[in-house]
């Protein structure tokens, strides 16, 4: 079997993708430090009920959402850099806002600033990155990219805690802001294509979803729903049956297989399985929500063996979601001309937070309702369904109109 050997021009490794490898991950970090933070930041700083604080913090996501689409038009209309560095800017800056704040609702205030700057620096990297690396590798390219998002994910929320134990906020919220200054200079330093003026054309939905990719973006909205309800509420569901000590080891398993598939999933993009890459990781993903709503009757009579199963649940998910981002986000790109590069990151990231969001809800009220358990069978029948949808629909749709 002879493998396909990549011209000097198809160079993936570059000094531009390994700063802005260093860019994302230092902003996600930033983040992730702060994540399991700020809900104590309102209880202790601010006497905020706890029932209140989830509201609060909800500001951030809603203002995010309410952004990308306008980001994907900007980033498709004028030089992408500028505003990518300038959404970086005002990201950074929030963090030292959060030291001088004194009220509630300059609180509310700095989390909308931030979402919104968060919306649009996210969109900005995950098109930059595409611009600057050679299409006959993007699946790679995006899954080492989504790879540092990964890292960051399972160090950030530890040292934030650890931090918290240790350390004031307004220390923590410096060293935010530290890494994310460290992440802005080598965005500074990125080197992207000059970028031809975008034809003024009318105004029109495509100009900020790509409509093409809406049959894509329902299919991912509801694969998201069912990982919203696991990365929000698994901790207590473990909790709820008996698992009460070493739950954030869930998440550090879900990091783990997330970072494993990546390092192969997008070479199997790039070599023209993009679909098949996607149907194959259905099948595991449903396991794995079954199996999370398993667990309950399994810790019914073994509360270790229930422990086990979790873990092992969560290395497989992360796995499983783990190959399907970079060929989800590729089959966006591929519907999308150049000049919708932006739209078309925007839609794709737009879809997997409005699942996440409804997740979030969905999950709260059948877990008050009834259980846990209950929410994750829910997340095995959706995922069925978008494997229906994706098989029968969205795959014949993507070879169909595909434009790359």
């Amino acid at each position: 079997m002879t493998h396909r050997r990549h011209a000097p021009q198809d160079r993936l490794v570059s000094p531009g993708y390994c700063l802005i490898l260093s860019a994302n991950f230092l902003l996600y970090f930033g983040f992730y430090l702060l994540m399991p933070v700020l809900p104590f930041f309102l209880v202790e700083r601010f006497g905020v009920a706890e029932g209140a604080v989830g509201a609060m913090l909800a500001c951030y996501t809603v203002a995010a959402l309410a952004v990308r689409p306008f980001s994907g038009y900007l980033l498709d209309t004028f030089a992408r850099k500028p505003l990518y560095i300038v959404a970086f800017i005002v990201f950074t800056l929030i963090f030292g806002g959060y030291v001088i704040t004194g009220t509630i609702i300059m609180f509310i205030a700095l989390r909308i600033v931030h979402g919104l700057s968060f919306g649009t620096v996210t969109v900005a990297g995950n098109t930059i990155v595409i611009d600057i690396t050679p299409s006959s590798r993007r699946g790679e390219a995006v899954g080492y990219y989504g790879l540092a998002n990964n890292i960051a994910m399972s160090l950030g929320p530890m040292t934030g805690l650890f931090m918290h134990d240790h350390m004031t906020f307004n220390t923590i919220f410096l060293t935010a802001m530290a890494c994310c200054l460290a992440g802005l200079i080598c965005a500074c330093f990125i080197r992207t294509p000059k970028k031809q003026p975008a034809a003024r054309t009318a105004l029109s939905l495509d100009r900020f979803i790509l409509v093409k990719g809406i049959p894509l973006g329902i299919d991912l909205l509801l694969l998201s729903i069912p990982y919203g309800i696991t990365t929000t509420y698994v901790a207590m569901y473990a909790k709820n049956i008996g698992i009460t000590g070493g739950t954030g080891l869930f998440f550090t398993f879900m990091a783990a297989g997330l970072a494993i598939s990546r390092l192969f999933s997008g070479k199997q993009v790039d070599r023209g399985h993009i679909t098949g890459v996607i149907h194959a990781a259905f099948y595991p993903a449903i396991l794995c929500f079954l199996s999370l709503f398993l667990c309950e009757k399994v810790a019914a009579h073994s509360v270790h063996a229930a422990g086990i199963m979790l873990y092992a649940t969560a290395l497989v998910l992360g796995a499983s979601f783990g190959t399907m981002f970079p060929a989800f986000n590729t089959m966006f790109v591929n519907l999308g001309r150049h000049d919708q590069r932006g739209t078309a990151t925007s839609t794709y990231l737009t879809s997997w937070d409005v699942g996440i969001g409804i997740g979030l809800v969905t999950g709260g009220l059948i877990g008050q309702a009834s259980s846990f358990s209950n929410a994750y069978l829910m997340g095995a029948v959706l995922t069925s369904v978008s494997l229906i949808g994706f098989v029968f629909y969205v795959a014949p749709h993507f070879r169909r109109n595909r434009i790359e």
